[in-house]
């Protein structure tokens, strides 16, 4: 029998009842103990602090958790800011994406795909 590893995806919500949604929701989704919960990054990072708080908040309460972070749309300045942030908050995985360009932005930023992200965080 293979190992199978499980992973699970969140949006981070927008609204209170939202959070409390989401806090149910990964109280049961725990009892299937999956290797981590990742939280999505938005187009152009437009969920960028609510990825942030909630990941915080799920390893507050002792979940692995990790954020996506989208390189699309982005500059070296910014995702270098992300960076610090988590790591000041002790978050070391990260899903490292490549993202969709932000409705009516036409620059692409400075990374085009995922593996640029990846040799840019190491």
């Amino acid at each position: 029998m293979n190992n199978v590893e499980l992973s699970v995806e969140f949006f981070p919500p927008q609204t209170p009842e939202g959070v409390d949604k989401l806090r149910t929701t990964w109280g049961r989704l725990a009892t299937l103990n999956p290797a981590f919960f990742s939280v999505t990054f938005g187009a152009g990072g437009s969920t960028r602090d609510r990825t942030f708080e909630t990941v915080a908040e799920m390893r507050a309460a002792g979940l692995a958790a990790a954020p996506h972070l989208s390189c699309i749309g982005s500059t070296r300045g910014n995702i270098r800011e992300i960076l610090q942030r988590y790591k000041e908050s002790g978050i070391r995985r990260i899903v490292a994406l490549r993202g969709d360009l932000p409705s009516g932005m036409a620059d692409a930023g400075e990374f085009r795909y995922a593996n640029e992200l990846v040799e840019f965080i190491r």
